[in-house]
């Protein structure tokens, strides 16, 4: 999965003779299920299409609340039962008709490993890679060398996981708007950047690389926080309400030679690109799946095999894969509270937003920036630098500095009160757990055979 590894599909003459000879086939279907639309995908099987399908319906903004997967030998056929954020059927002819054109692509279905369908070099802006040690006001400090080196961000995603964080941004001239490419400039951007991310922590390296934008960001964020190995525990503690802690199990099938995966956890939007995701760029093929989500849990099944036919050998690799499945559910499972912010897009806005989040007392979690037509259009997940949530008097503090008007609270969860008997349960919740675990194994291997 490191970026130093350059893996490309194999995109032969005899393979697009194939795939000419058995296009991918896309059926959306809006009758068969009463409250979601059916998407049925069958195609030639390569690594990397699961991800690739997954990657559209969740760029799209769909909820994917139910999938089965299959894709043994040369074919690939799954089924996703879809609905939009409101939890309505897909209707729209438009959203419809790209959903088709994209699934029977070429793009789609002879991707490169590591980049992503629909994600072009852009002469618009450059792209900025970070990573480095999260710290309080970490943000606030790069957009104001940003500003300070006549930089304007016009897109930006960030996350933090267990003391690490990673950001992709893209910036553009400040007089010109059009992309930084005077290498000198660049590496000063670079040498001050790298300064920030670095603090006071030597122990940890800190890293600023300007990409060419091939790979679609969400995807990328994954591959630069495994790159930083966010996913060895420092601290064994969790952050939150313990019962939305993923529960991660594998275990072995060992008449078909698959490994199982099985996974419980909070339900939230993206959940199965972050799953997919992971598995894909580890290098392990998956060859059937369940996919069910709930009123707040989903479960997710699969049955897996190393891209060379192996399931998964050692202690050591089950540990592994564990960590990293539960590192890629939890990079976006802040619970924290979340802002989002409308207002007119201006040179140095985001340095001066986030000051004003850093003088509260609040820490970034995650943020998504982006500018639209001329206007900021942007998602920040806070907490207080402790981790506490953000108090009532801070949300009004905010409104008064930004605006009320710009200023939208999407989500502000507060922790309900613990019952005095949760630790108690706890061992039975893990017994219930791993007997349902067994239970829907043994089911679904009996159907395998």
């Amino acid at each position: 999965m490191g970026s130093s590894v350059a893996m490309e599909v194999d995109d032969d003459e005899y393979a697009q003779l194939i795939r000419r000879m058995n296009p991918p086939r896309v059926v959306i279907d809006n009758g068969s299920c009463d409250n979601a639309t059916v998407i049925r995908v069958h195609s030639f099987n390569k690594h990397g299409i699961l991800l690739e399908v997954v990657q559209v319906l969740t760029d799209l903004n769909l909820i994917i609340t139910k999938a089965y997967i299959s894709s043994d030998g040369s074919w690939f056929m799954d089924v996703f039962n879809v609905t939009d954020r409101d939890g309505n059927k897909v209707w729209d002819k438009e959203i419809i008709s790209y959903i088709q054109t994209s699934l029977e692509s070429d793009a789609c279905f002879f991707p490169t490993l590591r980049n992503s369908v629909g994600v072009m070099p852009s002469k618009d802006h450059t792209s900025i890679e970070l990573t480095g040690t999260d710290r309080p006001g970490l943000l606030s400090e790069i957009c104001a060398v940003l500003t300070d080196l006549n930089c304007n961000v016009v897109k930006a995603e960030v996350w933090t996981h267990n003391t690490r964080a990673a950001a992709v941004v893209h910036v553009t001239d400040k007089s010109t708007r059009d992309a930084i490419e005077d290498p000198l400039r660049l590496s000063t951007i670079k040498e001050l950047l790298c300064n920030v991310l670095k603090g006071n922590n030597t122990s940890r390296t800190a890293k600023m690389t300007v990409s060419a934008g091939l790979t679609h960001t969400e995807r990328r964020l994954h591959q630069m926080m495994f790159d930083d190995r966010d996913y060895e525990r420092i601290d064994m503690s969790w952050e939150g309400d313990e019962k939305s802690r993923p529960q991660v199990a594998t275990m072995d099938c060992s008449e078909k030679d698959y490994t199982i995966v099985i996974l419980r956890s909070k339900d939230r939007p993206k959940l199965l690109f972050d799953t997919v995701c992971t598995l894909t760029d580890m290098q392990y093929v998956v060859f059937h799946g369940t996919v069910h989500t709930g009123s707040a849990e989903a479960y997710q099944e699969y049955y897996i095999r190393h891209v060379d036919g192996l399931p998964i050998s050692s202690e050591a690799e089950r540990q592994r894969v564990i960590q990293c499945l539960e590192a890629a559910i939890e990079r976006r499972a802040s619970e924290g509270l979340e802002l989002e912010l409308r207002t007119e897009d201006r040179v140095g806005l985001l340095s001066d937003i986030t000051r004003i989040f850093r003088e509260n007392g609040l820490r970034i979690r995650r943020a998504d920036i982006s500018t639209i037509r001329g206007k900021a259009v942007d998602t920040f997940c806070l907490s207080e630098m402790s981790g506490n949530p953000v108090e009532a008097k801070t949300i009004d503090s905010l409104r008064r500095q930004i605006g009320p008007t710009s200023l939208k609270v999407k989500q502000n969860p507060l922790p309900p009160p613990k019952p005095p008997e949760a630790a108690s349960t706890t061992g039975s919740l893990l017994g219930n757990f791993f007997k349902v675990c067994s239970f829907q194994s043994f089911r679904l291997i009996r159907s395998y055979s």
